[in-house]
């Protein structure tokens, strides 16, 4: 399940163009001066390059990291131009870590349907064991941080890491309960696991808990789901497809401006401080506020019935699984930079201020609300 890289020469050029008929890459200005073969695809710039796909613009250069995307690139040759165009095939492009050279890298079609099957698997294990003690007798126990913990949380868990050690052993794990595994040598591939999002919700016996599940691959959330195993639901988010819900594919709705738009938080008394403030700038500022749902009101974001989700103080086993959902559907998920959400093991387990959004417009005037540019400052 892993993939190869290889490496040719610098060059000093400003398009790269993929052709069809010799499956392969070249690198042209006024001729072509380098040629990779697609079984060489990483490349080192001497100049800038950009690109952009899925509307996502980047800069491919041996001194920058990139926005990683899917995308592969045919050659234009309308009006005399060179241009790129996404194509179905799955690629990312990426900065690496090692050379700081830009590098493209496949998941082959192969490998990611290996990876869906995985997380089916996941989820479904996942799901008979919260099944078993939604609405039963348990111990809660608390936290370090005061947060409830279940042993349905925790075997949960541990069952999702039993069957990735035996489908993926060459991958890492980190989980909301039991924290990371790397193995021997490190590895691309991290799963990331929530086996109960929303435990306060599950202790009370409300269906709005979720399983969360995500791959990450050299950081970015490639595969997630969101599962319900109550109400029997599961969204599939996969970066480059239309995200689908029990097997239906799914979109955000367009609602054109903030003011006519449904927000969705857990809990209004989860921000504190400028957070709190810049909450209540947004929640003024919308149709109607709701409280509650966790993961869940991200699933409703993603399949079209609410329009923005905002939240503080979440980990990256809260988040990153709905990257690929929301995305997915036509949403637009960041922080409250507007920065893409990224996360390496190295990176530690910090909690981030989150916004999801149907659409753009909506996205981003709720990211100048937040930072007080918007039309109401007051609670």
């Amino acid at each position: 399940m892993s993939s190869s890289v290889s490496t040719i020469s610098t060059i000093s050029s400003t398009s790269l163009v993929f052709s069809p008929r010799e499956k392969s890459w070249a690198v042209a200005s006024d001729k072509q001066i380098c040629r990779s073969e697609l079984s060489m695809p990483s490349i080192q710039f001497k100049h800038p390059i950009k690109v952009s796909c899925s509307g996502v613009e980047a800069t491919l250069s041996s001194s920058r990291s990139i926005s990683s995307c899917p995308a592969s690139w045919t050659a234009d040759s309308s009006a005399g131009r060179r241009n790129f165009a996404v194509v179905s095939r799955q690629r990312y492009f990426r900065a690496s870590r090692a050379t700081g050279m830009a590098v493209e890298e496949a998941i082959s079609d192969d490998s990611m349907a290996q990876f869906v099957d995985v997380a089916h698997k996941l989820a479904d294990a996942a799901r008979v064991i919260t099944l078993k003690y939604f609405r039963a007798k348990f111990q809660i126990i608390d936290k370090s941080d005061s947060s409830p913990v279940t042993i349905a949380d925790r075997s949960a868990e541990l069952a999702m890491r039993e069957l990735l050690a035996e489908q993926c052993p060459s991958h890492s794990i980190y989980g909301e309960e039991w924290g990371l595994t790397i193995p021997e040598g490190g590895s691309d591939y991290v799963w990331v696991l929530d086996p109960i999002d929303g435990t306060k919700s599950f202790i009370t016996g409300k269906p709005v808990f979720g399983t969360l599940i995500a791959l990450l691959y050299n950081g970015v959330p490639v595969l997630g789901v969101i599962d319900q195993p109550v109400l029997q639901e599961r969204w599939l988010g996969i970066q480059g497809k239309v995200t689908t819900l029990n097997g239906v594919e799914i979109q955000t709705r367009l609602t054109a401006s903030l003011k006519d738009s449904y927000l969705y938080t857990t809990s209004p008394h989860l921000f504190a401080g400028d957070a709190e403030a810049a909450f209540i700038r947004v929640r003024n500022e919308v149709k109607v506020p709701l409280y509650g749902c966790d993961c869940y009101a991200y699933g409703l974001l993603a399949a079209g019935h609410v329009d923005l989700v905002v939240e503080s103080g979440l980990k990256p086993y809260d988040y990153l699984a709905l990257v690929p959902v929301v995305e997915g559907a036509g949403g637009v998920i960041t922080n409250w930079n507007g920065e893409k959400l990224r996360w390496l093991p190295e990176m530690g387990e910090v909690g981030i201020e989150i916004i999801a959004a149907g659409n753009a417009s909506v996205h981003g005037a709720a990211l100048q609300a937040l930072a007080g540019n918007g039309p109401s400052t007051t609670s």
